[in-house]
């Protein structure tokens, strides 16, 4: 499809069935975003990166969902098939409201890292709206794709050139979800672990070619990203990704876990946990297992934080919350708090946690009441509600 005008976020409606506008980040930042593959097999890395850039007035703006394939893929994972062509004539052009690839903004004392994982089902590109927003604030946010079978789909490219494709794979017939799970979640952790080695070889000035034409290096990060600050964030699956993660790996100051899928996460390994976690939850969704498993570590380390944004759904934290129209009822993606001001409260929440853990010198802790649960459609801890695991 063609795409929409560059200046535009919102895409044409087709007869009432949608709309989407994805916002610009708030933050004194512009926000540029170049995807990057390293390795040619699928132990390598594929991420969406999203950092401060310099202004370009007229700049080329990303497709939010990068091609075809990933309609296909999204659709049959809903279980909604049918709904294939209409997301693609929908939404297939849409456009993320930031710079393809802009020219990359310097900063000498450097930016801190954030590693985000995705969602089961999901991909690089589908926490577009918190990862900009984060990153007009001065982080550099890396979006994993991960080769675990748990996106949707995802892909990697051969030594010749070819496209090795990595589909959705369900739970084996005979086998313990559990088991399954387990197994990705590890996986999926040790890929947040790459990433950060990535950086590190970046930021030594080792050079990290991708494996995609882009015309975007990782060595323009080289000086400008400060390695003592990193931290791991992701939703749903990804969420208990990001708790893993600080097991596997010291350098992770702390984690940011969106709605965290804690079924996943084996027994054994909650005393492990060493960093402080802001766990931000859906109204609608966690169970009281899961959230007893969050306590845990609460109970643990007493800067773990759990709060809950009222009038939210799971899928209040990703892109899907903009939609509007037809495709919103169809996949039940908005809750009844405004998308907009959902957004605003898990990113200040996500700033002023980070900025007490990687020792920040912002004002983001004008923000820490959002930690401790107080505000506006916020409340402290996790009240059960219905689930809809």
């Amino acid at each position: 499809a063609d795409p929409l005008p560059l200046s535009s976020s919102v895409c044409s409606s087709m007869g009432g069935w949608q709309s989407l506008a994805l916002p610009e980040g708030k933050g004194p930042h512009s926000v540029g975003c170049a995807d990057l593959m390293v390795g040619n097999t699928r132990q390598g890395l594929f991420f969406r990166l999203f950092y401060p850039c310099e202004p370009q007035a007229g700049a080329e703006q990303p497709l939010w969902i990068p091609r075809d394939d990933y309609c296909r893929a999204l659709a049959s994972f809903t279980h909604r098939s049918w709904t294939a062509p209409l997301l693609r004539a929908a939404i297939g052009s849409c456009r993320v409201p930031v710079s393809w690839k802009g020219p990359f903004k310097p900063c000498s004392r450097g930016y801190p890292l954030i590693i985000f994982s995705h969602g089961l089902g999901a991909f690089r590109t589908l926490y577009s709206s918190v990862c900009s927003e984060l990153t007009s604030w001065g982080f550099v946010v890396a979006a994993l794709e991960h080769r675990d079978h748990s996106a949707s789909i995802t892909y990697f490219c051969t030594e010749t050139g070819q496209e090795e494709w990595i589909p959705y794979q369900q739970v084996p017939q005979g086998q313990k979800e559990f088991h399954f799970r387990k197994k990705q979640v590890h996986q999926r952790a040790e890929e947040c672990v790459r990433a950060l080695r990535l950086f590190e070889d970046v930021g030594s000035g080792k050079s990290v070619p991708s494996v995609l034409p882009e015309d975007f290096s990782l060595s323009v990060l080289k000086g400008s990203l400060d390695l003592s600050r990193v931290s791991v964030m992701g939703h749903s699956f990804g969420g208990v990704t990001a708790v893993l993660a600080l097991v596997k790996e010291p350098s992770f100051r702390c984690a940011v876990a969106l709605d965290a899928w804690m079924f996943p996460l084996e027994n054994a390994l909650y005393p492990e946990v060493p960093k402080p976690v802001l766990f931000i939850n859906a109204e609608r969704f966690q169970t009281p297992d899961s959230v007893a498993r969050m306590k845990r570590l609460s109970s643990r380390n007493s800067q773990t934080k759990i709060i809950t944004v009222l009038g939210s759904v799971h899928h209040s934290h990703t892109d899907f919350a903009f939609l509007t129209g037809k495709l919103n009822r169809i996949f039940g993606a908005r809750g009844t708090l405004d998308p907009y001001k959902g957004l605003d409260i898990v990113s200040r929440a996500a700033l002023a946690f980070l900025q007490r853990h990687l020792n920040l010198e912002e004002k983001f802790d004008q923000w820490d009441d959002l930690v401790e649960g107080i505000g506006d459609s916020v409340v402290p801890e996790a009240p059960f509600c219905r689930s809809n695991l």
